[in-house]
């Protein structure tokens, strides 16, 4: 009995098939059914429903889904009679509809297409953006780095160096940063540093560039991050009365990252060790540093947190921040 249930679902499947590909041909010779075949079909299906009408609305929600997907995923693949003007056509409409995922589909299609052709540079730098904008950082830095070995002197090289610095560091662009504004200098700092050097290699490449700007901005919170980090290591020192150890961490935030908010959190730091240590000789002069320079200093501060807007809290930071731009035409 299974056996020929599973039977008459495949035969049922099959003639459902043939009616929505071609409705015209789905009982006729073409498909290769007489007519006394078609007629036994019919049959088949009529029995079929009657027999499983229970399952039967499963059976056609599944079919019309399968259908369906098949459908949106051929909407998604460019025809391959496109020519190279179409598809790079095809490639801005989804890019200024924030398609992404399609015009990155768009935009390898028209490269691979057309390696040598009018757009293919273009669209290796649009590719660049649109890895970015669809969160797949690592292929947006690899696109990068491949367009600035391929076009060391094209007029969107600079725009490779400034997406590849913001690519290395993105984990304030997840929903647990963006929403609960997670502390993440207690994580690994080393893409952090490596963002940070990349945009500074962009700037001294390109100091007068459009993206010069936001780029700088982006280092001072790269900057800051990188001295709260080493706050955190300072205080985990603290805390366990390695106190040594915490004084080298806070005089590296004072040498080599000036400046900061972290700076009279690491003064505290130096007179609070030293205290410990029983060097009041040191501890007063940091302390009357502080005092001189950080007169409204609280302990209790935490500047490096970043100001948000409303628009930005309620709407998982998706909103209320200014977006990154695509390569210019």
């Amino acid at each position: 009995m299974d056996n020929e249930i599973f039977l008459d679902i495949g035969l049922f499947y099959s003639v459902l098939i043939g009616l929505i590909k071609e409705p015209s041909k789905a009982f006729s010779v073409q498909c290769g059914l007489s007519s006394v075949e078609s007629a036994i079909l019919m049959t088949m299906v009529h029995k079929f429903i009657k027999a499983n009408t229970p399952n039967i609305r499963t059976l056609v929600v599944l079919i019309c889904l399968s259908v369906f997907y098949a459908c949106s995923s051929n909407e998604e693949m460019p025809d391959e009679r496109l020519i190279e003007k179409d598809l790079y056509d095809q490639a801005q409409i989804r890019l200024k509809n924030e398609n992404f995922s399609t015009a990155i589909i768009s935009l390898e299609t028209l490269e691979s297409r057309f390696p040598f052709g009018r757009y293919a540079e273009q669209a290796q730098a649009e590719l660049i953006y649109a890895y970015y904008k669809n969160f797949e950082y690592e292929a947006s830095r690899s696109a990068a780095d491949r367009f600035i070995n391929l076009h060391p002197r094209h007029p969107h090289t600079s725009y490779a160096y400034y997406i590849k610095g913001l690519s290395s560091f993105t984990d304030d662009s997840g929903l647990f940063a963006r929403f609960l504004g997670s502390d993440l200098s207690k994580r690994d700092m080393d893409p952090a540093q490596s963002s940070f050097d990349d945009l500074s290699e962009f700037l001294s490449r390109y100091p007068e560039s459009k993206y010069a700007p936001h780029a700088k901005q982006r280092m001072i919170y790269l900057r800051n991050l990188l001295a709260k980090h080493e706050m955190h290591v300072a205080g985990y020192y603290m805390e366990r009365r390695a106190y040594l150890a915490a004084i080298g961490r806070a005089k590296y935030v004072i040498e080599h990252i000036p400046n900061t908010p972290q700076t009279p959190f690491a003064l505290s730091v130096l007179v609070e060790a030293y205290g410990m240590l029983d060097y009041q000789e040191l501890k007063q002069s940091n302390l009357e540093v502080l005092k001189s320079n950080f007169p409204g200093f609280s302990i209790k501060e935490d500047s490096v947190t970043e100001k948000r807007s409303w628009v930005n809290v309620i709407s998982l930071g998706f909103f209320g921040d200014k977006g990154i731009p695509a390569p210019d035409a």
